[in-house]
């Protein structure tokens, strides 16, 4: 079973405050994307890797990586406008014979091979894609405005992280249907597939501002 990781690169981390994309911005001395790639590539799970990097950056990504010694990443495409365009132009490059499509966020760069054999083992029993995921510990309330209309029950509620695996021909069809989403398990949801939750880690904190960054840092 040949597994090909997307490294989602493209957000721009505007709320970071930086004169680059996110995915540059400097986790202790080094670029953050080069956590998920030496990360994935160091994997057993993982055969080959595809970064979707923001127009520009595509040459400081690929030089990254052989920095790293990263054997494993195939091809650096341009990212779309949209994080769905992105993961299709980068599906592009996945062979079509690839059974699995494993999508990362660079912006959660903590991951770990135990998250990966977590969200790939399930699909061998028939599920179309799988997320890991955390019970939701505040309260969360539904408004409109500034005006509470409802307590949400926590009971069925999970946030999702990545990485996120799936069969390579179904996240492939479900991609061509365009459409902003904030995961790609969305656009499988939305094209009937069947996605199971796993357990996440916390660690798996995505990196949007500041303070993000210095917590994730405090963990390496």
């Amino acid at each position: 079973m040949s597994v090909w990781a997307i490294v989602a690169a493209g957000g721009r981390g505007d709320r970071l405050g930086l004169d680059r994309p996110k995915a540059f911005a400097k986790l202790r001395d080094r670029p953050m994307l080069a956590e998920s790639l030496e990360r994935l590539d160091v994997s057993d799970w993982i055969d080959a890797i595809v970064v979707a990097a923001p127009e520009g950056w595509e040459e400081p990504a690929i030089l990254l990586a052989e920095e790293l010694g990263c054997s494993k990443v195939f091809a650096c495409v341009t990212g779309g406008p949209t994080r769905a365009d992105s993961v299709r132009l980068a599906l592009a490059e996945v062979p079509e014979d690839a059974a699995v499509a494993l999508v990362h966020d660079a912006a959660r760069p903590l991951v770990t091979d135990e998250v990966v054999g977590r969200v790939l083992e399930p699909l061998g029993e028939g599920w179309d894609g799988v997320v890991p995921g955390l019970p939701v510990s505040d309260t969360v309330k539904r408004v409109q405005g500034d005006t509470v209309v409802e307590t949400v029950s926590r009971d069925d509620l999970v946030a999702v992280q990545t990485p996120q695996a799936f069969v390579a021909p179904v996240l492939r069809a479900a991609a061509a249907g365009g459409g902003e989403v904030s995961d790609c398990a969305a656009l499988v949801e939305r094209a009937g597939g069947r996605v199971k939750v796993v357990p996440g880690d916390p660690r798996l904190r995505k990196v949007t501002e500041a303070a993000d960054l210095e917590l994730v840092a405090s963990w390496l």
